[in-house]
């Protein structure tokens, strides 16, 4: 039968292993000889007398540190290094002068523990300054995307397992510090430690240390829940330690009685795991059936299902607790026998009870324990982590069990792929590796990376493509004004690592070339309308008749040469329009009545030939008025004639009065009285059928179309249509069921 205890046939879990491998690494190397008693011995002239920035003693934090590492099987190295770390910051050159003492070993891990804490020192002031640094610098992040990001920093910075051990042991120290002095804990490193350290521990299955700053950071930041939840409880924890280590040695000891042979394990659940649960499902306290819990792990199925006959026979079952997720497994594949039972003074316990393939399963499988309780959806920690996030965290898991000279780590680490620096306010930026100055810029803000020209690392000037390292603290030197350089997006160079960097240096040349085709466009435009005289037209409006949505977008298809500029003539001048001032004799209208019944009278003279100017195409009732030609009589215009206008200011003498002749009884084409060409234009937005809509309103209305000029820009329509009529003013009506034709915007007479 296979136990816990089985070490030699391969069942203790690796996180098992945890404790015993730490104490194992590193103890024969000469250098970490008596290593834990010099490290103290080292630090303790230049720590007794100070203080850290939460008020404990220097010293004193370090005495406590080595301890939680001991009790967790840390090696004598890592108690060490709880000293060194500290000394560090007031030693001139740390990691020489550790070097010449302990060994390149201890430096390393001293320096990078120093770092880290330094970043999230420098992260927790950015979160509490949160409000001023969001009106100085526009990407400062929100609390909850710099505490993930300090989750992320806290295992990129982790190529040294051991720093992640010391950095758990050391905020728990301060958690117990603050509460031991009774001290009020600032709120961002209360969440720091409940959203970050707490989980990580957990998943590194360090759960002594999850369970404890859980509940102290809780304390902390619900201190009125914390103690409505203590008080139902009753007992003390170390009370509820005690009840249920005495329940697991008499379950073990009734159970081997009975034959059956099993590794039975116990634990009291902790305040915060209460409430998040009674939170998490909307339970009342005493629908917590897990406050005390209890793990058989028998040899095989059968023993399963003996060991809970027996259980339910020895306490009280809820019954409608009882769950069988051997006989039916969870969609994950977990297996295990959940029951609730209630001992003699009717308080519930839960027992689980599995073999030891689900245990294991159950703790390192795709049902892990972190993973269960952090996944999520079916969860209820409210945590949700990535695939590659929690496979990462499995790897480094992995590396911990196994890794036989944590000293000696491979210089490739699981998050190798990102860096983490700071800007001068402290706020923490995520880049990938070998990013320079240039990608910090641009990631901080886009104006700031265009005005970049220098870089400061930790006060030091250096050049724009220098390869920046974590924790390092990144200061842009600026223009007013200006923009990047070309040579940046030349990869050989080195200046930009991130993709996103590069998008938005092409971004800014794009813009530039597109604002000098946009001038180039303009002033093509312009010097067209200077020629035609139309200076005073409206560049917005001329772009809107064209079918552009702006000025500038018509400026740039023509400085593009994708719009020629004839386009714009025929909307200036349609050709016509262009009419001679001295013009041949029309043919007369169709079934024209003579010129005293039909036609049109000159004023005081009989006789007189006259014709119907192309340019204006005037109709009854239109106001109309005659010019004398040279030679082919009176040519009769429309009163707000254009042309008539410019023809009166050259030879005003010649314009002479016309009216119209009376109308024939029955006037219209049908009726033999005499029509008239006039010339529509509409707008519209171009679609099938269009043409053929508007033509049957026109024969629907009985009105002779006889010339049709159409032309399609950027989907818009300009139509011409040249119609006969007897009345312009039964014309208007028409138009007006003209532009209630779907996509017709605009129709009239010209």
């Amino acid at each position: 039968m296979k136990t816990l205890s089985d070490e030699s046939n391969g069942a203790v879990s690796l996180v098992r292993q945890l404790p015993q491998l730490l104490a194992a690494t590193v103890q024969s190397l000469p250098e970490q000889a008596h290593a834990l008693e010099r490290a103290r011995a080292f630090a303790e002239p230049l720590l007794a007398s100070a203080t850290l920035d939460t008020g404990e003693n220097t010293l004193a934090h370090a005495d406590a540190v080595a301890a939680i590492l001991k009790t967790i099987g840390g090696s004598e190295a890592m108690q060490s290094a709880s000293y060194l770390v500290y000394a560090c910051e007031y030693l001139n050159k740390p990691q020489e002068v550790i070097t010449k003492a302990f060994g390149e070993n201890f430096a390393v891990l001293a320096t990078e523990t120093t770092k880290l804490v330094r970043l999230q020192r420098q992260a927790r002031q950015t979160q509490a300054a949160s409000a001023r640094v969001a009106t100085v610098m526009p990407m400062a992040q929100s609390a909850a995307a710099q505490t993930e990001t300090v989750r992320k920093m806290l295992l990129a910075f982790s190529r040294d397992l051991r720093v992640v051990m010391l950095r758990l042991a050391s905020r728990l120290q301060t958690l117990r510090f603050f509460a031991a002095t009774k001290r009020e804990l600032p709120p961002g490193l209360a969440r720091e430690s409940l959203q970050v350290f707490a989980p990580l521990a957990n998943r590194l299955d360090i759960r002594p240390i999850k369970w404890e700053m859980e509940d102290l950071a809780f304390r902390f930041l619900e201190p009125q829940s914390y103690r409505e939840v203590s008080q139902l409880l009753a007992e003390t924890r170390s009370e509820r330690e005690a009840r249920v280590e005495q329940l697991r040695a008499r379950l073990q000891a009734e159970l081997k009685s009975q034959g059956i042979v099993a590794t039975v394990q116990g634990r009291p659940k902790h305040i915060y795991s209460i409430v998040k649960k009674m939170r998490g499902k909307s339970l009342k306290f005493e629908q917590v059936h897990d406050i005390l819990a209890l793990r058989i792990v028998v040899g095989n199925i059968p023993d399963c299902y003996a060991a809970l006959s027996w259980v339910h026979s020895w306490f009280t079952p809820v019954t409608e607790e009882f769950d069988d997720y051997i006989a039916k497994p969870k969609s994950n594949g977990y297996q295990s026998l959940h029951t609730v039972v209630r001992d003699a003074a009717a308080r519930p316990i839960e027992i689980q009870i599995r073999t030891q393939a689900m245990h294991d399963y159950a703790e390192h499988g795709m049902a892990a324990h972190w993973a269960y309780k952090e996944a999520g959806v079916k969860g209820y920690a409210g945590v949700s982590a990535s695939g590659s996030y929690d496979n990462k965290i499995a790897v480094l898991r992995q590396l911990l069990a196994w890794e036989r000279d944590l000293s000696n780590l491979p210089e490739q680490g699981a998050f190798d792929d990102r860096i983490y620096v700071l800007t001068p306010e402290a706020a923490i930026v995520e880049l990938p590796q070998g990013a320079t100055a240039v990608d910090f810029a641009y990631s901080v803000h886009t104006n700031l990376g265009h005005r970049c020209r220098g870089a400061r690392l930790d006060g030091v000037q250096v050049p724009l493509n220098t390869p920046l390292k974590n924790g390092q603290t990144v200061e842009i030197t600026t223009v007013k004004e200006g923009g990047p350089s070309r040579d940046w997006l030349n990869p050989e160079l080195g200046y930009l690592v991130s993709p996103r960097a590069r998008a938005k240096v092409r971004a800014w040349f794009n813009a530039l070339t597109l604002h000098e085709t946009i001038a180039k466009g303009r002033e093509a435009v312009e010097k067209l309308l200077q020629r035609e005289g139309k200076t005073a037209l409206k560049l917005e409006e001329l772009a809107s008749k064209l079918g552009f949505k702006s000025a500038d977008d018509l400026f740039e298809v023509v400085g593009k040469d994708e719009f020629s500029l004839h386009n714009i003539e025929v909307v200036l001048r349609p050709p016509e329009v262009q009419v001679q001032v001295d013009e041949p004799l029309l043919k007369k209208p169709r079934s024209a009545a003579n010129p005293t019944q039909g036609g049109v009278l000159v004023v005081g003279v009989g006789s007189l030939m006259t014709q119907l100017a192309k340019c204006c195409k005037p109709a009854p009732p239109d106001l109309i008025c005659g010019f004398v030609t040279r030679g082919k009589g009176v040519s009769v215009h429309r009163s707000d004639c254009s042309n008539l206008r410019e023809m009166v200011a050259k030879n005003g003498e010649r314009v002479i009065e016309v009216q119209w002749g009376t109308p024939q009884t029955g006037t219209g084409a049908a009726a033999g009285g005499a029509v008239y060409p006039v010339d529509v234009a509409i707008q519209a937005t171009d679609r099938q059928g269009l043409l053929r809509d508007i033509s049957e309103v026109f024969t629907k209305e009985k009105m002779n179309v006889i010339g049709v000029q159409t032309q399609s820009i950027k989907g818009t329509a300009w139509m011409t249509f040249t119609i006969e009529v007897a009345d312009s003013l039964r014309l208007a009506k028409v138009l007006g069921v003209v532009t209630e034709l779907r996509g017709v915007q605009s129709a009239r007479r010209k």
